[in-house]
């Protein structure tokens, strides 16, 4: 009997299981779709020189922990459920069923949703997996080929997880209904939300960025007394005496407010200007460092960010907060508007939900811009990794030493890496460009320079130089007998480059003086191993001048007629670091990089950034909209009843539904629009502090691209939330 009332229950509460269907199908697919590529029968065709062991272990364990914050999303859903059919179990209950029945049947009801959407999202998780799998084929450069794969393991790893949250969570929602009495299900749906004065949310973020603020105004004393200098700049004055006067502000204003007694409203209006002017001088204390080399570790810097994020938090709170005064202020202020049409309904309508939610949509706001820097950041971060490890592994060896911890020049390194070629020998691996090279030092009394940072530029002679741009498809250059050219890394600035040359446009060495050559530099890539420690740039000398110089480096670069493998890649690895080790007795530091290796797991691991930093932001967007759309729907019996007044009073049915527009906008826009406007505050600090690698590696129109596809994902996910709201809200109204 039992099992027929469950069945008929669900069958007849379809509708108003929706939301918690769709929201369920939403969360498997994207578990099934992107945990597929973990699956022990995923095999896709990437070629011998990629080991795909360490993606696949590496996506699920990415998976798994980013899955976790799907519990809430489930236990959210389900409370929204088990409110809506409060008065049903009441009902239940006087006609004689026991809670605990009741609370078994609701179980198993919630239960049989849950395998209809796990059911239906796998499904569309097939579908999806192809765009992931599509991403990484794209990743190693294969061409990609639609499978309709069902992967056993994955499913079973999905339906396992869904189907323990559904109990734990089932359990739970039994206890609760046991637990509740009779009267309060029957008037569950009267219930509102506590009143604002009863919550101390703001109370205590005022009092934690209060001290937040005296340790900030410390500190900016700390760093005038220790390194401020009146010769600094003048936006490098601004923010030194910014960093003191702004927290002092901060804190007199609210010292102000204490002694006058004001209102909450005028002493959070004031910090909330405040923080805006915090962060603006936190914010320029990374980027005026790294232009003015100003001496700050990187835990200073590291310190002002967490300030920086302190004030952005507090601004989003506070302005949330005084969302709801600055309604009634504008209401207060413009009689056109209060009186126009039904205004005065609609207005009662937003601030009332305000005034009780406003720690709610806070969160979801705090909870959208991370969601939104993940989804901008990961291709920014990507695209800077894949472009750095171009520059990495141009060769197909690169074998490179350093004498930093050297103290005789008799330990310098001579060998040609021998064991290289008697390697390729015994396993038949043919070489197209094989290149041995010295690099020197211009003059040799700068053999015992270790001050970092300020290590002597290195040279190298022009026929090594032209043989390794003739390796990677360069053209040669010419010198004249005194001349010389730099070389520089693609991460070195134009500001920079400009600089040095101005400044060394002779170098004196131990073979004679040199005078800049007309083509004073070049700037092509050429790899990270061929510039000393700590510098950008590279001399080339003629190969008479070099002579009579000091070589202090070997290296050895090599490209191969096909791609090594990755067994024979790390078995060369293995072997070399046993002859030459990373830290040799003499203080040689060698290394050896195989682009086999490093194209692996730079892939594997950009892969599994990118796609986890996606994954989570997919996940956190739908909780955060699930809860913003539930919100309202939770709240349909109380709109229902006071759009019926309005019907009764006589107002048209197009004006409800715009009224019922106006106020899903505001509801959805309020955090989305905050959310937006300091999530593009921070990801334009975060590009503007990365500038010179996302010039050297992505590149604007790449990035630019990426960033117009990002927004075109986060627009369709709004609006489907948004619609699939609108149209949910305004049946539960008009029913």
């Amino acid at each position: 009997m039992y099992a027929k009332l469950v069945f008929r229950n669900a069958k007849r509460s379809v509708k108003d299981y929706l939301v918690y269907i769709v929201t369920m199908t939403i969360c498997v697919t994207l578990f099934y779709a992107f945990l597929s590529i973990s699956s022990s029968y995923y095999n896709p065709d990437i070629g011998s020189e990629y080991d795909f062991t360490l993606l696949s272990d590496g996506m699920k364990a990415a998976i798994c922990m980013i899955t976790l914050l799907l519990l809430f999303l489930i236990r959210f859903v389900n409370h929204y459920m088990l409110r809506q059919k409060q008065k049903e179990f009441a009902i239940q209950s006087i006609m004689g069923m026991e809670q605990k029945t009741i609370g078994r049947i609701f179980f198993a009801e919630t239960l049989i949703m849950g395998m209809i959407s796990i059911l239906i999202g796998i499904f569309f998780g097939v579908f999806c997996s192809q765009f992931i799998t599509a991403m990484l084929l794209t990743a190693y450069g294969k061409p990609y080929e639609i499978s309709w794969n069902l992967f056993p393991d994955t499913v079973l790893w999905t339906v396992a997880f869904f189907a323990f949250s559904f109990l734990v969570v089932g359990i739970f929602n039994t206890h609760i209904i046991q637990k509740t009495k009779i009267i309060t299900m029957l008037s569950a749906e009267k219930e509102n939300e506590p009143e604002l004065k009863k919550s101390r949310w703001i109370s205590v973020a005022v009092i934690l960025f209060e001290l937040i603020t005296v340790w900030a105004f410390i500190t900016g004393i700390q760093k005038v007394w220790f390194y401020y200098d009146s010769r600094f700049v003048l936006p490098v004055q601004l923010m030194y005496w910014g960093n003191i006067l702004f927290p002092l502000l901060t804190l007199l204003w609210s010292a102000f407010c204490l002694i006058k007694k004001g209102k909450k409203n005028m002493l959070i209006t004031g910090l909330l200007i405040c923080s805006v002017l915090n962060a603006f001088t936190a914010a320029s204390v990374a980027a005026l460092t790294n232009k003015y080399y100003l001496p700050l570790g990187a835990g200073m810097l590291n310190q002002y960010l967490l300030f920086l994020l302190i004030d952005l938090l507090f601004f989003i709170g506070a302005l949330i907060y005084l969302a709801s005064s600055f309604i009634v202020a504008w209401k207060e202020k413009s009689p056109e508007h209060r009186y126009h049409e039904e205004a005065l309904f609609f207005f009662g309508q937003i601030t009332s939900k305000l005034n009780t939610t406003s720690k709610t949509m806070t969160l979801i706001c705090i909870t959208l811009v991370l969601a939104i820097f993940l989804f901008i950041a990961a291709p920014i971060l990507v695209g800077w990794a894949s472009g750095y490890l171009d520059i990495r592994s141009m060769y197909d060896v690169q074998v490179f030493s350093r004498y930093n911890d050297v103290y005789e020049e008799k330990n310098l390194p001579q060998d040609n890496y021998e064991i290289i070629t008697d390697f390729f020998a015994a396993h038949e691996i043919e070489t197209v460009y094989d290149c041995t090279f010295n690099l020197y030092l211009p003059k040799k009394t700068d053999f015992h320079n270790r001050i970092k940072y300020d290590f002597p530029v290195v040279a190298i002679s022009l026929s090594d130089y032209n043989a390794i741009r003739k390796m990677l498809g360069y053209e040669q250059i010419s010198l004249g007998e005194n001349e010389f050219v730099t070389q520089w890394k693609t991460i070195a600035t134009g500001e920079e480059r400009n600089s040095f040359i101005a400044e060394h446009t002779s170098v004196v060495t131990d073979g004679g003086t040199l005078n800049i050559s007309e083509q004073s530099y070049s700037e092509e890539a050429m790899g990270e191993s061929l510039y000393n420690s700590y510098t950008d740039v590279l001399y080339v000398f003629p190969d008479k001048i070099c002579e009579e110089l000091l070589p202090v480096m070997r290296n050895r670069y090599i490209t191969t007629t096909k791609n090594i493998t990755y067994e024979n890649a790390r078995e060369l690895g293995r072997l070399f670091t046993a002859k030459y080790p990373e830290q040799a007795e003499s203080g040689v530091a060698y290394g050896v990089r195989f682009s086999t290796l490093q194209t692996n797991s730079a892939i594997a691991n950009n892969f599994i950034l990118q796609t986890g930093m996606i994954y989570g932001a997919v996940v956190l967007m739908v909780i955060c909209l699930t809860v913003l759309s539930l919100q309202q729907l939770l709240d349909a019996g109380q709109y229902k009843y006071r759009f019926s007044v309005l019907r009764k009073l006589g107002v048209e049915e197009h004006h409800i539904n715009k009224l019922i527009l106006k106020q899903l906008s505001v509801w959805f826009g309020l955090p989305i629009i905050v959310a937006i406007i300091v999530a593009a505050v921070v990801i334009g600090y975060f590009i503007q502090t990365i500038s010179a690698e996302i010039s050297a590696y992505i590149g604007l129109t790449a990035l630019m691209l990426q960033i117009g596809a990002t927004v075109g994902i986060l627009v369709i996910l709004l609006l489907c939330y948004f619609i699939s709201t609108w149209v949910i809200f305004k049946r539960s109204v008009n029913s």
